[in-house]
């Protein structure tokens, strides 16, 4: 199965940034369409942003401006930079895979999930 392994997750203080990284592993093509979710207790899980294999990207509201999410094809690697944090940031956040794109688009379940990483952010 296709494995994917998030890092970078810390405690931070309001206003700091963090740069969340998710390797994918066992892979069957070379690149894949991907995302980065969160989740934390008592909400819903949010599809925070979402990038395809030619690099167009989508973001929640609630963090566009100050999120980025990039991918280094060569290097099976998708980023995702957070600038400028918040309490409401703290969470999760996991990182999935999928082969179609319209999967986060539609709000699908992705074919491959990660562990997750944790983000808290501190005022």
């Amino acid at each position: 199965q296709v494995q994917l392994v998030e890092s970078g997750g810390d405690s931070v203080q309001s206003g700091g940034s963090l740069r969340l990284s998710c390797v994918i592993s066992n892979y069957y093509y070379t690149n894949y369409f991907m995302a980065w979710f969160r989740q934390s207790p008592g909400k819903e899980r949010e599809k925070v942003a979402a990038i395809s294999t030619g690099g167009t990207t989508n973001y929640a509201d609630s963090v566009e401006g100050r999120f980025t999410i990039s991918r280094d094809n060569a290097k099976n690697i998708v980023s995702l930079q957070m600038n400028s944090l918040q309490s409401d940031d703290s969470a999760m956040y996991i990182c999935a895979a999928d082969q179609k794109f319209y999967t986060f688009l539609h709000g699908y379940e992705p074919a491959y999930w990660g562990h997750g990483t944790q983000v808290t952010v501190s005022s």
